[in-house]
């Protein structure tokens, strides 16, 4: 880390990268407390329904952990069916859909107030408060509930074709009328509030602008150097109301290399070290907090990723669910993975521009066999790699491997 003209310290790309590797627990030490300690560093975990490998949420703490069992990232996000066991976590629409740390309740209050005062959803509901006030009568008298339980999820078509009791339960969800702790499957079980959040939590009412630079200061702790839009992004805040905030702070400003303007440091990030750290080959959910935002990625890596999962087969160029891989403090390639019954298969494999296949394929192969034995397959086949000579090396390290 140099001094910039400006008088800011000025760090070099690959410091300020490595630097929110650290920060996101994919470089140097092991996040402590197993998927609950991965949220509560992490701040959120987005949630979607897509599932690949496995689901977005349950990749995420992998990515951190190793090899996690699924059955203890569901006990770390939700509660399950022991109602008596207070709540670790709860869902809450902040960038998109995600899992936040309970104690997060009283610091959202302010984002559950602003879609009260815009409206709620966006489904078109015919007589709105009678199907609102209908679902929450059913809550208060029979208790938590799917909407299945309530009256069905969809009307059968698409997957957006909600039913009037599904869009009433999620507009209802939006604004903190009714709450989500715990999940059946993957379906949502909704409960009054009064019923799930911690009455210590639920009466806490904070200044609209404690909860935003409580927010802020988790977000920038989370990614260790960012612009303002990279911590308005990342915890659903505008802008102009998260520039505002931070201005106020007082937080490290440096300069990046390459980097427009002046962005802001977490003052451990910027002390801890950024060589030497131990990282390992991972595949990365599209959702993953590393990844989901797309312009700080582009900045970060070079790397311009496109979730195809929604555009049409023959447009797709790197394939439904195309995962970034990470290999030490680059990502170095995109897999699209399947699963066939024991087969993890690598329905396209791209490698990067500048990436030497000599250099990166053992790591390559290595993410690709820690996911494959993770999800209990035994064998990887790879059908198309970009480029062709890229194939040898990737398959000369999974036979060393026992997964050819």
């Amino acid at each position: 880390m140099t001094g910039s003209p400006t008088g800011e310290p000025a760090l070099s790309a690959r410091d300020a990268r490595r630097m929110a590797l650290r920060a996101q627990g994919l470089l140097g030490p092991r996040i402590a407390g197993g998927p609950l300690g991965v949220l509560h560093h992490l701040r959120a975990v987005q949630l979607d329904s897509i599932s690949v490998l496995a689901r977005s949420h349950e990749l995420v703490p992998y990515a951190r952990l190793g090899p996690v069992p699924r059955c203890r990232v569901e006990r770390a996000f939700w509660i399950g069916t022991r109602r008596e066991e207070a709540p670790y976590a709860f869902e809450h629409w902040s960038r998109a859909a995600c899992v936040l740390p309970i104690e997060d309740w009283p610091y959202t209050e302010f984002q559950r107030a602003d879609r009260r005062a815009k409206g709620r959803g966006w489904h078109r509901l015919e007589d709105a408060d009678r199907h609102r006030a209908a679902v929450l009568q059913r809550l208060a008298s029979e208790g938590p509930q799917t909407a299945r339980q309530l009256g069905g999820a969809k009307r059968g078509g698409p997957w957006w074709d909600w039913s009037d009791v599904k869009i009433a339960v999620e507009q209802l969800l939006e604004v903190g009328d009714v709450v989500c702790t715990s999940r059946a499957g993957f379906q949502r079980v909704y409960d009054l509030p009064e019923r799930a959040i911690p009455s210590g939590l639920l009466s806490r009412a904070l200044p609209r602008g404690e909860q935003v630079r409580h927010l802020l200061a988790g977000a920038l702790r989370a990614l260790g150097v960012a612009t303002v839009p990279d911590l308005a992004a990342y915890c659903g805040i505008g802008v102009h109301e998260a520039g505002a905030t931070v201005a106020a702070m007082d937080l490290p400003r440096v300069r990046v290399e390459g980097w427009p303007g002046t962005a802001l440091a977490d003052p451990a990030a910027l002390t801890g070290p950024t060589r030497g750290l131990r990282s390992r080959p991972v595949l990365l959910s599209p959702f993953d907090p590393t990844i989901w935002y797309r312009p700080r990625v582009a900045r970060l890596f070079g790397f311009h990723h496109r979730l195809e999962a929604y555009v049409p087969r023959h447009k797709r160029v790197h394939g439904y669910f195309s995962m970034p891989v990470l290999v030490g403090d680059a990502l170095v390639a995109r897999v699209d993975p399947g699963r066939e019954g024991e087969v993890l298969v690598a329905r396209s494999l791209h490698l990067e521009p500048g990436a030497r296949p000599d250099a990166v394929g053992p790591g390559i192969a290595a993410a690709l066999a820690e996911a494959t034995r993770w999800v209990g397959a035994t064998t990887v086949v790879l059908e198309r790699v970009d480029p062709d000579d890229a194939r040898r090396p990737i398959e000369a390290a999974l036979g060393a491997a026992g997964l050819r």
